[in-house]
């Protein structure tokens, strides 16, 4: 796995359509860019490539004219659009140039969701296509390596997580480094260019105090008296971490029990890497004390990969009661729930009596180290 492009799952399917807008979504130096480009190489449309960073093209779109938009961009068959979050109002401009210019491909990338910025969502509307890019996926690297290749790697996974450099990478040591500099030089830059945020220390430490608690409830309470902060503020914050495609939330599942955990919400990393970078942890497996909450927080993200690139749709919540049955991942979807529990290196064969008792027999798997391939493929 040395290779420093791996294959992504995007490359076989046609994201890219006339008059659509595909949106292209995911964390910073996953490869979006990348993956465009490639894509869009040996080609002979005309092609525009531009950057958000463009005080040009903002200028362009900030003023929503139609003729300045069709005189700029109007001549060519493909229109790229790089960090186009930074582009204020950038949704109408597109809007305006996909309908009147129906034969063009659109394709715009963004590091932060759109509803964080500009609400490009809502001028777009029936006429996107969004998609999500991950750091590379298990699903994608047995797609282009063996899965023995890939199962050996799954301990590096769990401290190192699946960054593309980091992956490409080898030595230990320059693995930490990357990750590092991706903490300090682009984790919240999103955030702190798009939103108005007063204490961009606080973000990060709301951030350490998650880092700890995956796989537990979050108290929005504890979390506000521990930062020294609003309870609103802390909801505000969870909210951009999440836009910024670094935490992803998942609530309580219920339909029945009154002593089902509900208003409660868990977190979880887009990627193991960043979650250790940001405790400074890349202690090997054998010295840690946090290896579930690795394995569980890997599990998570990546079925949700799978479930992205293969367009499976379904809702994801945990079950938890206050007397502390628990099952990981419940998801719902078809008229059906599917319950997964997560545990790196042993098996559990049922899920809770009280959850069959209440939901009946519904699929249950308990996802360890020997079997996580039938869980993500």
């Amino acid at each position: 796995m040395s290779e420093i492009w791996f294959s992504r799952y995007y490359e076989k399917e046609k994201i890219f359509r006339k008059g659509k807008v595909t949106i292209l979504e995911g964390p910073r130096r996953v490869g979006k860019t990348e993956l465009v480009r490639k894509i869009l190489s040996g080609r002979s449309e005309k092609i525009f490539t531009g950057s958000g960073d463009n005080f040009e093209l903002q200028e362009i779109f900030s003023q929503k004219k139609l003729t300045k938009i069709l005189n700029y961009l109007g001549g060519y068959d493909i229109v790229f659009i790089d960090e186009a979050q930074k582009i204020t109002d950038v949704g109408a401009g597109l809007k305006l140039l996909v309908d009147n210019s129906p034969e063009t491909i659109i394709i715009a990338t963004g590091s932060a969701s759109f509803d964080l910025s500009n609400k490009v969502g809502e001028p777009l509307t029936g006429r996107q296509i969004k998609r999500i890019l991950f750091p590379v996926s298990i699903l994608e690297l047995t797609s282009q390596f063996d899965k023995f290749s890939v199962k050996q790697r799954i301990d590096e996974f769990l401290v190192f997580g699946s960054y593309p450099e980091v992956l490409g990478e080898s030595n230990r040591k320059d693995q930490i480094e990357y990750l590092l500099t991706l903490r300090d030089s682009y984790l919240l830059k999103d955030i702190l260019e798009l939103d108005n945020v007063r204490y961009a220390e606080k973000l990060f430490q709301l951030l350490k105090l998650l880092a700890f608690q995956i796989g537990n409830e979050v108290s929005l309470n504890e979390l506000s008296n521990s930062l020294g902060i609003s309870k609103q503020s802390v909801e505000r914050y969870l909210y951009l971490l999440e836009k910024a495609f670094i935490i992803k939330k998942v609530g309580g599942f219920s339909r029945n029990l009154r002593k089902e955990i509900t208003k409660s919400n868990r977190y979880y990393f887009w990627d193991n890497g960043i979650r250790n970078a940001v405790i400074n942890n890349f202690n090997e497996l054998g010295s840690r004390d946090d290896t579930g909450m690795l394995w569980e927080n890997l599990m998570f993200i990546e079925r949700l990969k799978t479930k992205e690139y293969k367009r499976m749709y379904r809702n994801d919540y945990f079950w938890r009661t206050y007397d502390q049955k628990e099952i990981d991942l419940v998801e719902e979807g078809d008229g059906k729930l599917f319950a997964f529990e997560f545990k790196y290196n042993k098996t559990i064969n049922n899920p809770p009596k009280l959850w069959t008792q209440t939901y009946g027999s519904t699929f249950f798997a308990c996802v360890s180290k020997e079997n996580f391939f039938e869980f993500l493929l």
